[in-house]
């Protein structure tokens, strides 16, 4: 009897569970392939065009606009660039027709309570530069195209004629490689806006920091200086920085988010699962894969190695000062292990979200955006926060980590 109350209760709650995500269901955006692009030289890594996901807004969003940039990593030198040239991170050929959205792209105001009406659009990423790229020449060999910066201008500007020229409120957004991208670009983008439009930058897990791995060696450094020298990105990084050091050192934010004249909202964790497993613990820095288990969960680390990841906590807040605590800047830094928060609607908003304050992502984002309190909040050391269930989540298939 109690084997047949046990399936039965099992049943009854999956059932219940179904039912709540088919209320969440995202509903789908077309795509937009920009062809008008390509004849300003506006293209993918495979020469195609660029392209977008547009739902327009109504009601009392009709002018408002987020806008969000697709992450999806970076392409360092020819050989890995090629390798993306064939997939949709390189080619708007290999891009669905149609996109959910959920999280902060949701249309269902329970579920995005504050943008669920707005104009939402999710630029795809097909550049690997963060859209910084632009070099003219194109080898004849692998005609590859390095034009992320030129795909970024094409894309505002057919958005512009859509009516975002005419944007009351704008939040500029992206997830991981996207949400540097809302970093880099940030003020450029408030530039495209009236002064009277309200326009802020929500950088999910985009604050990728200047850290060395664990055998001591500036990886990340070395990795982002290919980036930046097969792309051409020097003259498209900000000019605060790129006027004082390296030009691979204007990849990571803490060098120049605290000349960002717009308010922005850093969601990230300073135990980002991304960069643990690829600045921190790399498997070049790991030969004999004595943090493998740890990498994947950290319920597996030893109490040092635990020790060496609070380590790198401690590290990415210090990097992290230099947005200082103007009440113009907002901040959620939970100690969740996961990477990007905005895409998936059981981290933005859902019962069991994470928290701090007791305010989810969402409720956090609204009200630094509208101005009707400020959110600042550091979360204690992981596994301190109960609300994060030891997440490994990582972003959608459409939004894949860098």
């Amino acid at each position: 009897m109690e084997s047949k109350g046990l399936r039965q209760w099992l049943k009854l709650n999956l059932a219940v569970i179904v039912l709540l995500f088919m209320k969440a269901e995202a509903g789908y955006a077309p795509i937009t392939i920009l062809q008008n692009a390509v004849a300003k030289g506006a293209v993918c890594l495979d020469g195609s065009p660029p392209a977008y996901h547009l739902v327009k807004g109504y009601g009392t969003g009709i002018n408002s606009w987020l806008v969000h940039m697709e992450g999806g990593g970076w392409c360092n030198d020819v050989t890995s660039c090629l390798a993306r040239k064939t997939t949709r991170l390189g080619s708007s050929k290999e891009m669905v027709t149609s996109l959910p959205f959920s999280g902060i792209l949701n249309d269902k105001q329970e579920f995005n309570p504050d943008f669920y009406n707005w104009n939402r659009i999710k630029v795809r990423y097909c550049d690997g530069s963060s859209f910084t790229g632009d070099v003219e020449e194109v080898d004849p060999k692998t005609q590859l195209h390095y034009r992320g910066a030129r795909i970024f201008d094409a894309v505002m500007d057919d958005l512009l004629a859509k009516g975002m020229k005419n944007a009351q409120n704008a939040v500029f957004s992206g997830c991981s490689a996207g949400g540097l991208t809302a970093l880099l670009h940030c003020d450029k983008f408030r530039a495209l806006l009236s002064k009277e439009a309200k326009v802020k930058c929500l950088p999910d897990a985009g604050y990728f920091i200047h850290a060395k791995d664990l055998s001591g060696e500036p990886h990340v450094e070395d990795y982002f200086n290919q980036i930046v020298t097969t792309h051409g990105s020097a003259k498209n990084l900000p000019k605060s920085c790129t006027s004082k050091l390296k030009p691979e050192l204007c990849f990571f934010p803490q060098y120049f988010a605290s000349e960002i004249t717009t308010p922005i909202f850093v969601l990230n964790s300073p135990i980002d699962s991304w960069q643990i497993k690829n600045i921190f613990a790399t498997s070049n820095a790991d030969p004999k894969r004595y943090w493998h288990n740890c990498r994947e969960d950290l319920n597996q680390c030893t109490p040092d190695q635990l020790n060496r990841v609070q380590d790198y906590r401690a590290e990415f807040l210090k990097a992290l000062s230099v947005v200082g605590n103007s009440p113009s800047n907002g901040e959620f830094i939970d100690s969740c292990y996961l990477h990007c928060q905005t895409e998936l609607q059981q981290l933005w908003q859902w019962s069991d979200s994470p928290s701090l304050a007791n305010t989810t992502i969402a409720n956090a984002v609204a009200d630094w955006f509208h101005d009707r309190k400020p959110f600042q909040q550091i979360d204690c050391p992981y596994p301190c926060n109960p609300t994060c269930h030891n997440r490994t989540s990582e972003p959608p298939k459409s939004s894949p980590t860098l």
